[in-house]
Parts: C-alpha cells; sequence; structure tokens
C-alpha cells in the first residue's frame, strides 16, 4: 500500500465509534499508522475507554455540523441528497465492491477505506464537505481534529471550484428539506469477488 492508502486507512479506525474492536486494535494502529495521527492515537491511548466514547458522542452525534456524512455537507437532508448516496454506492460497484450494513454509503470511515483499497476519487468531490469539517473540528478544539488535518493534507490542494463552494457552504449551511433516506442499504463492509491484497496496516475486517 502506498503511504497515502496506509494513512486513508488508519484514519478510517480512528474516526470509527471507539468501541472494544477499536481498543483491541489499539495497540497495533498506534506502532503501524503515520506519524501524522500520532497526536490523536496518543490522546487515544491515554484516555479512558468510557471517557473516550463519551467524547466520541459529544462530537459527531449531536452537532450536524461535525457530520461525518460527507453528502450532508453539500445537499443536505434533501431528495438531492439521495442521488448522492446512489453515486457513493455506484462507485463502489465500479471498483468491484458491494455496501451493505449499519452506516450510509457516505460515511466517512468507509470512504476512507474505500480510498485506502481504489483511490481518493470520492474524497476529492466531496474536498469542500471535508474542509468544512476539519475547519469545525479544529474550530471545537477536539483531538479528532488531527485526524482530518492529516487526511485533508494527503489530498491535493483544493480547486478554486472547491474553496468557493466551502465559502458558500460556510455562509448558508446544507440546504434544509425534510425526508427520508430509508431505500439505501447501511454499511457493516465491503465485500468483493476477487481476492485482494491484505492491508498494510491491520488486515481485512
Amino acid at each position: 500500500m502506498t503511504e497515502h492508502a496506509v494513512l486513508h486507512q488508519a484514519a478510517a479506525l480512528c474516526l470509527g465509534y471507539p468501541d472494544d474492536e477499536f481498543h483491541e486494535r489499539l495497540p497495533l494502529l498506534r506502532a503501524a499508522a503515520p506519524p501524522q495521527l500520532g497526536d490523536f492515537l496518543t490522546y487515544a491511548t491515554t484516555t479512558a475507554p468510557q471517557e473516550l466514547a463519551a467524547h466520541y458522542v459529544r462530537v459527531f452525534d449531536f452537532k450536524n455540523r461535525h457530520s461525518l456524512y460527507l453528502s450532508w455537507w453539500r445537499d443536505g437532508d434533501t431528495r438531492r441528497r439521495g442521488m448522492a448516496l446512489v453515486r457513493f454506492k455506484e462507485v463502489y460497484r465500479e471498483h468491484g465492491l458491494e455496501f451493505t450494513g449499519e452506516e450510509l454509503p457516505d460515511f466517512l470511515p468507509a470512504v476512507l477505506e474505500f480510498s485506502a483499497r481504489a483511490g481518493p476519487v470520492l474524497l476529492l468531490e466531496h474536498r469542500s464537505g471535508l474542509e468544512l469539517l476539519r475547519l469545525a473540528l479544529r474550530e471545537h478544539g477536539t483531538p479528532y481534529a488531527g485526524v482530518l488535518e492529516a487526511v485533508c493534507a494527503s489530498l491535493p490542494g483544493p480547486t478554486p471550484k472547491d474553496r468557493a463552494e466551502a465559502l458558500a457552504l460556510a455562509r448558508s449551511g446544507p440546504p434544509r428539506e425534510d425526508v427520508g433516506l430509508v431505500p439505501f442499504a447501511p454499511f457493516a463492509s465491503f465485500s468483493s469477488s476477487a481476492p485482494s491484497a491484505p492491508s498494510a496496516l491491520i488486515g481485512e475486517h
């Protein structure tokens, strides 16, 4: 795996809910992850598991402006977001991967896992949302901001279009419209009919 691929896979794990599996993997993750994630991993290692879980919930579960769902930043909870979710699933299928389970396909940890396997196409398509999330987390003062800083630094510089879109979203926020997203299957894991190379970081999961 390339350096950026290893970083994206490690960042995917860092941004997941810190459950028992996360803590079981933490020693290996800390040993193998790139140095850009070192500050966060030190925080995760030295923080009591219950406190870390409570912090995660405070940061990500109660604040839309910290949303880990990339299409929300551009489309909010609107019908247009439904088409964006279709796009995520189509890109996964184009690379021979199926996406089913407990989360929507635009969930950032899942997108980062995909990026580690197939490249950052979806991260680049949603660069403006990533930048807004990075700024919001930095303003909040959470150690999770360091993970977003590392991810954004691994990507090419924002284009003028990315900057303009980010400025517009920062001023107005995502569009609002109360619609359901039931038709879209939740996420558990990627699966592929073709064998894939074992991860350089933690192995397939």
